[in-house]
């Protein structure tokens, strides 16, 4: 007897146990009604695009669809017949009159009118569904190593001074007395000038004539 209560006390605490976690992990969740205060009709088609775009939807919500069962439905398609207004091909398609449809998954739904006319008339909305609330920011990836930014060099030590360079070698000066040319080292003697060509002819004739006069004195 002890051990079978002692079991079903154990099963008792791990139900409570396990409601508690279902309670906590849908405690995030909430419950719009499509179309704020109206319902899912044709004469509240005007304003369903702007309700939309001023609710903030996450994973793990519901939208609420209340509608006359036997005068309208709600289709989920695609984005093609969302703008076609074509229902041939439904992703999913509803005509209970209280239509309550949980958002699994992050992007744009798209919900038409079952009538044709109604949506042409406007009656259909796009619902953008954000990422989980529950997902923290360590989500986040870390930065890219490129997006670093590089260490910062340490001041030289106050006190110390790098060494100058040493000066570059002065360039020679050039030389203003150029060497003379060949042509100017062994200059050729002067050419005799008229007076000293007379004289030498004069000493000439004279020593030819004196000796001509010698041999005719014999």
């Amino acid at each position: 007897m002890r051990i079978a209560r002692h079991h079903k006390r154990t099963m008792m605490v791990a139900m409570g146990l396990f409601s508690l976690f279902l309670m906590t992990q849908n405690s995030h969740a909430y419950q719009f009604k499509v179309g704020g205060s109206g319902d899912w009709s044709l004469a509240s088609s005007s304003s369903y695009d702007q309700w939309a775009q001023k609710t903030r939807f996450q994973v793990g919500d519901s939208i609420l669809f209340n509608y006359q069962a036997n005068q309208d439905s709600v289709v989920q398609v695609s984005e093609t017949d969302y703008k076609n207004c074509s229902s041939a091909s439904p992703i999913a398609k509803y005509s209970d009159g209280h239509t309550m449809i949980t958002l699994n998954q992050s992007g744009p739904h798209y919900f038409i009118s079952g009538v044709v006319d109604h949506c042409k008339n406007n009656e259909k909305v796009v619902i953008i569904v954000l990422a989980d609330r529950s997902k923290r920011s360590s989500d986040t990836p870390s930065p890219s190593p490129s997006e670093t930014l590089p260490p910062t060099l340490a001041p030289a030590p106050t006190g110390e001074e790098f060494p100058s360079p040493p000066p570059a070698p002065a360039a020679p000066e050039p030389d203003l007395n150029p060497a003379p040319g060949p042509s100017e080292e062994n200059p050729p003697p002067p050419a005799p000038n008229g007076a000293s060509s007379v004289v030498m002819n004069f000493v000439s004739s004279f020593g030819a004539a004196f000796g001509f006069s010698i041999l005719l004195s014999f």
